[in-house]
């Protein structure tokens, strides 16, 4: 099984809510690759969407960082005819045009917006596999300074959710637990985070 890996996030420095970098993944692996080559973006724009949590606006301010377009993200929350606009303004400068969208789908009712958001590069991030939820649930520990403790993977990867946003609480919860209990995340910390964060019937499965 290969192995997910990471990309450096330029502007990352200061933002502290922030992991430094990205797992890259099955998940999104396609996203960064159209993210590194404009080239073939139809009219220069692409629309990424993606669960929360996924990693999109990360991804939006390494594209931005690397200086390889603009990017307007919660797009689909702004009005249309300015989001028109910012459109035709990118078509005239020769810029390429990244629009993160929130959740699973995006109706847009201005004709003539409709038509160009149509054409554009659609991106979507998807649901990680075991390599990459092992890869995040690393990542997420780093950025806390926690330290899980051995076969710490073997146990929670095949019992956690495909959720990007559940990795996140998971890792969260193990390091809360820790130090409310004053010891190292084990077996028992593993399993009640599990339980709190997915309910009891899933530290139970294999």
């Amino acid at each position: 099984m290969a192995r997910a890996s990471q990309i450096a996030l330029p502007l990352a420095e200061g933002l502290p809510s922030d992991p430094a970098s990205i797992v890259v993944g099955n998940a999104n692996v396609r996203v960064v690759e159209a993210l590194q080559d404009t080239s073939g973006w139809p009219y220069r724009t692409a629309i990424l969407m993606g669960l929360p949590r996924s990693g999109k606006s990360l991804l939006g301010r390494w594209f931005a960082g690397a200086g390889r377009g603009a990017v307007l993200d919660s797009a689909d929350g702004m009005d249309e005819t300015d989001l028109f606009h910012r459109w035709n303004r990118a078509q005239e400068d020769g810029e390429p045009l990244l629009l993160i969208a929130d959740g699973e789908g995006w109706e847009v009712a201005l004709p003539d917006l409709k038509s160009r958001l149509g054409a554009a590069l659609h991106l979507e991030i998807g649901t990680p596999d075991d390599a990459m939820v092992g890869e995040l649930i690393l990542s997420h520990a780093a950025r806390r300074g926690l330290v899980l403790g051995e076969d710490a993977l073997t146990y929670l990867v095949p019992r956690a959710t495909r959720s990007f946003a559940d990795i996140e609480k998971l890792v969260a919860h193990i390091d809360r637990l820790s130090l409310e209990r004053k010891v190292a995340p084990t077996l028992g910390i593993w399993r009640d985070a599990l339980e709190a964060v997915q309910g009891p019937e899933q530290a139970r499965l294999l």
